[in-house]
């Protein structure tokens, strides 16, 4: 077999493995991941079945790339927005205002469950959630950094871990109970950062 690395890509051929990735996130979000199937991109991409084992050498292939840029869709905006924060009160301001929009986005709701499912079924998805949240609490440690310099290395990275799986459980917890006090959690939060 071909190694896909090797292959020469093309603008056009980079737009059809994007329109592939592009029909699998859109079934990952409707159907799940029963729904993504061969058949199912391909037919939802208008393209031929054989460009999936082409582009991605298979369907572990194709579910690997949907769910790398799948968990982006979810994390990445996320991470900005706390990495655009000047401080922890600007940082938790923006957490607030992610986790009320989250519930209205019930594609990207559903998209995370799905993950989170696929990452415990799927040893191979696993991983690739793994590095994705490891490189969100790295570069989250590496911004408490430039604020906290004094800090030493296993404190930034046990806070960047806290504030990522804060967030984490809060969205879990959020994707259940529609009604969940987050708010007050983070204003929790927030009285803690007042104290000396």
């Amino acid at each position: 077999m071909t190694n896909l690395a090797d292959r020469p890509t093309s603008s056009r051929g980079d737009r059809r493995r994007q329109e592939l990735v592009d029909a699998g996130i859109a079934l990952l979000g409707r159907e799940g991941w029963p729904g993504v199937s061969t058949r199912a991109v391909a037919e939802r991409a208008g393209t031929n079945p054989g460009l999936i084992h082409y582009h991605f050498g298979g369907l572990a292939g194709l579910h690997a790339e949907i769910f790398r840029q799948a968990t982006d869709l979810i994390i990445g905006p996320m991470v900005a927005e706390l990495l655009e924060a000047p401080d922890e009160r600007a940082a938790l301001a923006a957490t607030r205002s992610l986790l009320a929009r989250t519930p209205a986005e019930e594609q990207v709701t559903r998209l995370a469950a799905e993950l989170i499912v696929g990452a415990m079924r799927d040893p191979a998805l696993g991983v690739v959630l793994r590095d994705e949240l490891r490189r969100a609490r790295t570069q989250i440690a590496d911004r408490l950094r430039r604020s906290r310099p004094g800090w030493p290395r296993s404190r930034l990275t046990g806070v960047a871990t806290l504030i990522a799986a804060s967030i984490d459980g809060l969205l879990l917890h959020q994707m259940i109970d529609g009604e969940l006090p987050a708010g007050d959690a983070l204003s929790a939060v927030g009285e803690l950062l007042e104290e000396p």
